[in-house]
Formats: structure tokens, sequence, C-alpha cells
């Protein structure tokens, strides 16, 4: 599934108190912890994030206290004690065998030594495949059944609306929808490489005009350099979102990219997104109107603009056509 699916059935889960244990599966940099981050903050929940990996086994069960006779283990501080939440147990198969163990009856017991989760308390966990070269180890059978495995792709759709909403530069948005391949492709020769996360990590450095190669590898820079390069020659965007724009759509592929990222991007009003759409049910292939509309019908709904925008739009006959013909496509 990609990462919008997954925090769909996510989702339901918390919806309907599913307290069965889950592990998601996917390569590197793909969003898994920050999809289940996002569910927990849309849910307005608990979220703890636990790196296996960096544990030692007494980290997990905690401290072993003698009192009377008897040993006690006294639980860690970062274990969740009230409330409701997802305690996500991340790079859970980096874990060495013995520490994989202790997190053995998190999920299967949902305690461990002489602490227990709480009852509102989802476990969920999360890890890389072996054919991602990630120095995995094998999941012991036993606590492999006792999940429900998940297996996540990358997605440019996911990602575009997620960066989006996130205002990644408009430019690495164009630049992916035109290189959609560049979005996840793990190099064995390089340290860096393009991934979701990398490209977000992209976007600080190139916000600070400083080189994108250490974030996504020398090759993705220098084709995303050439990109920039060709969208310095799209039409100004602000006369568009004024409406006063006299310039035709572009004929370079690089360039109508550039120009619809950058539209969608820098919308921020109901008077500007009408512009927009004129202008390009004028100038652009029905195509490219969808691929605006796709884009900027998410934006508006998060912003709770599109009730306002769906109303202006009916005093105009052919925008009103359009917005019939693609919410019949969309169902």
């Amino acid at each position: 599934m990609h990462p919008g699916r997954l925090f769909e059935y996510l989702s339901t889960l918390i919806t309907h108190r599913v307290q069965h244990s889950v592990m998601i599966w996917g390569p590197p940099g793909i969003g898994k912890s920050s999809v289940v981050a996002q569910v927990a903050a849309q849910r307005q929940i608990g979220f703890i994030d636990i790196r296996l990996s960096q544990l030692a086994p007494t980290d997990l069960r905690g401290v072993p206290v003698p009192r009377d006779g008897i040993t006690y283990w006294f639980p860690p501080e970062f274990l969740p004690r009230d409330g409701e939440g997802i305690l996500f147990l991340d790079e859970i198969n980096l874990a060495p065998p013995a520490l994989q163990g202790v997190a053995q009856q998190l999920v299967l017991d949902r305690r461990v030594g002489n602490y227990t989760v709480p009852p509102g308390w989802f476990v969920w966990a999360a890890g890389n495949r072996k054919e991602d070269r990630a120095a995995v180890f094998d999941m012991p059978a036993p606590l492999a059944n006792r999940f429900l495995h998940l297996r996540v792709e990358p997605d440019l759709d996911s990602f575009r609306h997620y960066a989006i909403g996130r205002n990644v530069h408009e430019q690495i948005i164009g630049f992916l929808n035109f290189r959609p391949s560049l979005l996840h492709k793990p190099d064995a020769a390089s340290e860096s490489w393009p991934s979701p996360r990398s490209w977000e990590m992209a976007d600080t450095l190139l916000k600070l005009d400083l080189d994108l190669a250490p974030a996504i590898g020398a090759g993705a820079a220098a084709e995303f350099r050439v990109f920039r390069q060709a969208a310095a020659q799209i039409p100004a965007i602000d006369a568009i979102l004024k409406g006063k724009s006299k310039e035709g759509f572009p004929e370079e592929p690089s360039v109508q990219y550039a120009l619809s990222s950058g539209l969608v991007s820098r919308i921020a009003t109901v008077e500007q997104a009408l512009h927009a759409l004129r202008w390009l049910s004028r100038n652009a292939a029905p195509e490219w109107v969808q691929m605006v509309a796709a884009d900027l019908f998410p934006k508006l709904r998060t912003r709770r603009l599109f009730d306002e925008f769906v109303r202006q739009m009916q005093d105009d006959a052919s925008l009103m056509a359009f917005l019939a013909d693609f919410l019949a496509l969309a169902e």
C-alpha cells in the first residue's frame, strides 16, 4: 500500500479500537514513522517513538532492584503510564535478538518486567526489509505471527499532497512530477540518494541556497539544477493569480511541471484559485487543469475554503462543467 492508504488503514484501527499489534514494512526514507506520527496527531492522542536499535535490553525491561528478598524491575520513564496513544517500536528488526525478545513481551503480552501497557495504548512497530540493504535480524516466528503485517511502498501522489501541506518548495514538487522515478532511488554506490525523507531535507537546503547533493546525491542534484534553470522561464505566477496574465501556457515539459506546482503552492485564497483555473482552462490542455485541480482541491479542503470556492464557481458555467467532470472521474 502507499503512505496515504497506510494513514487511512491505521486511522480505521484506532476508530474501532483494534489493538492487534501492527508491523509496518518498507524501504528506508519513505515516511513510515511520519505517517504513524500524523495519525497520532490527527487523533490527538499520545505518540512515543522508541528506536529499539539504540537500546539495550535493560533500557526496555527496566533496572532490577531488590526489595525484601525479591527482584523488582523498575520500568523506564519513557513508557506510557496512562491516557491513550501509540507506542511505536521503530527499527524493531535492527535490534539484536536479545532486545527483540524483550520487545516480544510488549507485543505479545502488552507487558514487560513489572510494567503493563495501559489499555488505551496501541503497540505498533516498523522495520526495513532485507532487500533494502539494511542490517536487519530475522524476526522470530512467534513474534512475527502476532503482528498484522503492512507493506508500504513510495508513492508520488501521497508525497506530493504531504509536501504541499508542509510547504515544501514548489520546484521540488514540480521536479518530482517531471521525474517521478527520482522520488525514491537507492544508490548502493553513494551515502546520499533520493527518498521522500531526503527530499524533505533537500527542501531545507534549497531554501538556504545550499547544494542539494548531500541530501539526494550528486546525480539527482545535477538533474534538479537543470530543471531549475528551465523553470526560470515560467510565466509570471503573480499575474495569473491576479487574473491579469496575457501569457500562454509554456511548451517545454519541465516548465509546464514547474508552473503547475508553482500555482498550487502559491494559491492562498479562493479568488486566486478561480483565476488560476480560468487561466489554465483557456490556455492549457485538460490534463494540466486536472493535474492542478487534483492537488489544489485537497489544499482548499484542508484550509476550509473548498465550499466557498464551489459557491463562487457557480457563476462560471465552464468551470462548473469542469468541476462536475473532475468529481465524476474522482469517484
